[in-house]
């Protein structure tokens, strides 16, 4: 089965997040998913099969915190007024969504209980944040 075919097909790991934004969210597509990510988490290398390579990236902060507290302040501190969130999460059949950094903020801990690797660009500012669980958070800017 194509990459294609297997994204978006267990959108129930997100309801909980979309229950909580409602219509401020929307739910990509494959094709904008893929978009999105050619902007942002496609130009990092990985290491290992979840993790981002930010060898030569401008990394904005590190912390070993990884509670909402945390990205809310991270959140709060690199996004713009109004600016566009894009949430990647680490399983593509888990559909990717757009929605208000500030809703990203406010509703941090719904996000971050959508899965346990996740990564928000945001779009206007080029920062890009990556959450592992049990390991932090890294922010910084998308190389181009």
């Amino acid at each position: 089965m194509s990459v294609g075919k297997k994204y978006g097909t267990h959108p129930e790991v997100i309801a909980a997040l979309l229950d909580v934004v409602g219509e401020a969210a929307m739910v990509l597509s494959f094709r904008e998913d893929r978009t999105f990510a050619a902007l942002s988490v496609g130009r990092f290398g990985a290491v290992g099969s979840t993790r981002l390579d930010w060898a030569g990236a401008e990394v904005i902060e590190r912390c070993e915190s990884f509670d909402a507290d945390e990205l809310r302040r991270l959140v709060a501190s690199c996004a713009g007024a109004d600016e566009l969130a894009v949430v990647f999460w680490s399983n593509l059949a888990v559909p990717s969504v757009a929605l208000p950094a500030a809703l990203v903020a406010v509703q941090a801990e719904a996000v971050l209980e959508c899965s346990p690797e996740c990564w928000i660009y945001l779009v206007d500012s080029g920062v890009l944040v990556e959450f592992q669980d049990g390991e932090g958070f890294t922010a910084g800017r998308v190389p181009r």
